[in-house]
């Protein structure tokens, strides 16, 4: 039964509440002044707070700022005389949700009652909710039996108890770097308030700075109205900009202000907005190389750059492959509905030989696609072709580095190169700097080749 606590030095005031409330079936307890209130609110819980302003000992703004040091979202509503409505809003600035002016009607009364208890159990499920989240992305969930990712978590549960700290998450598409992100978010101070994750290669480079910063009515074609951007939604907060090597010059200015001064103005507005938000970047771009391709502010760079985790791609963790492809299987099957989760010999060896240029998520996708291939959710080698399509060669026994012979007429180096350059470009989804990694060259000396062989390949 919720209980609503009445703050009012005229008894009179208080038992008539007293009967209009305790009528529809909520429970009442009374309090002459703040003091008394706040003596009672330290001892027992209460759906909701009705308090007047003017009292003696300490009044209603004194109550509400007390009320709010023990919990922000306690619901208080103030009760202010018809001809003290600034009264009111100066305590809804102090966090009071709404006000009843006297004299009241039962019906606006009972109205507001409902509504703030209404508040005060969404409250209680966000709580609940943020609780659960918290235990999610806690680090000693993460799968890993890597020392290299093990090394990393502790790097990362450190940083996560210094709120204002900037990280950098660098690392390969689907390595993790987001999950790493919400893990450092909900382990930290901040961990009440909102995460925002925006991934800026998705976002047009026009409406770049309108997603983060917001925008003004009338600041462009289809403004129709004033926008918050992500870093002002997200105050006291975690902001995630993944991809952050795609961010156009004038965003990064932005941001590199944003870093510095903990403010910015929205698109087409003067005002300056203030929010304190901590942010983290990922990307899985070489930042340095951009920096020297003036793509990328170096000023920038650095202040991103303040405590940097590079996460291995999962090629350099097969350990972790096992235990990542049984935690998917058993996720994947309980929502499916299929009561045979488990993956036999072979297919589980075909899954660590392959080479899984998608990392992570490409493996969660690749169980998905098994699981709904089986009838009961057992995974055998059959249900994994498709991965050969993929650059993985899943089942069937790779050729032995070691092992190779040039063939009996000889081979054209240059056609083999570009055979090789091929492939690289491909297990590497068109990336230069990953290709030039998978052949131990660097970016320079790949990019070199690349020319040297289409030159050639021209002339000829």
């Amino acid at each position: 039964m919720n209980k609503i606590l009445i703050v009012d030095d005229e008894k009179k005031m208080r038992h008539i509440l007293q009967i209009i409330l305790e009528q529809k079936g909520y429970l009442t307890e009374q309090a002459a002044n703040g003091s008394e209130a706040l003596e009672l609110i330290n001892k027992f819980h209460y759906a909701m707070v009705i308090t007047d302003l003017k009292m003696p000992v300490m009044n209603g703004l004194e109550l509400i700022r007390e009320i709010k040091k023990i919990d922000p979202d306690y619901p208080v509503v103030v009760l202010t005389a018809y001809g003290s409505i600034d009264s009111a809003v100066g305590a809804i600035r102090e966090g009071a949700i709404d006000y009843i002016t006297k004299p009241f009607e039962e019906e606006k009364i009972l109205l507001t009652v409902q509504r703030s208890i209404r508040f005060s159990e969404l409250v209680d499920e966000k709580r609940i909710h943020r609780e659960e989240l918290a235990g999610f992305f806690e680090f000693h969930n993460i799968i890993t039996e890597s020392q290299q990712m093990l090394q990393i978590i502790k790097q990362a549960a450190m940083v996560s108890k210094s709120p204002s700290t900037t990280v950098l998450l660098l690392g390969e598409s689907g390595t993790g770097k987001e999950l790493l992100a919400q893990a450092i978010h909900y382990n930290s101070s901040r961990a009440a308030k909102k995460f925002m994750a925006i991934n800026c290669a998705a976002i047009a480079p026009t409406l770049i700075e309108s997603e983060l910063f917001g925008h003004e009515k009338g600041s462009f074609t289809g403004a129709d109205r004033q926008r918050q951007g992500r870093f002002e939604i997200a105050n006291e907060g975690t902001v995630f900009l993944d991809e952050v090597g795609d961010l156009t010059l004038e965003a990064q200015a932005k941001l590199l202000r944003f870093l510095q001064e903990k403010e910015f103005e929205r698109v087409g507005g003067t005002e300056t907005v203030q929010s304190d938000v901590r942010v983290i970047a990922a990307t899985n771009k070489n930042l340095l190389e951009l920096v020297e391709q003036q793509k990328f502010r170096e000023d920038l760079f650095y202040r991103l750059n303040v405590f940097p985790l590079s996460l291995p791609p999962l090629r350099d963790r097969r350990q972790d492959i096992t235990a990542l492809a049984e935690h998917f299987l058993r996720r994947s099957a309980k929502s499916m509905g299929k009561s045979n989760p488990q993956i036999n010999e072979d297919a589980m060896r075909a899954l660590t030989r392959h080479s899984w240029p998608g990392n992570i998520r490409e493996l969660q996708n690749a169980i998905e696609r098994a699981v709904i291939l089986s009838a009961d959710g057992s995974i055998r080698l059959e249900h994994l072709g498709f991965l050969n399509t993929l650059g993985g060669a899943a089942g069937v026994p790779q050729p032995d580095p070691s092992q190779f012979c040039l063939p009996p007429d000889g081979i054209n180096l240059d056609e083999f190169e570009m055979k090789l350059v091929r492939e690289s470009l491909k297990l590497a989804n068109e990336n230069q700097s990953e290709a030039a990694r998978l052949l131990g060259l660097s970016r320079g000396k790949f990019r070199s080749l690349v020319n040297r062989l289409r030159g050639d390949n021209e002339e000829s």
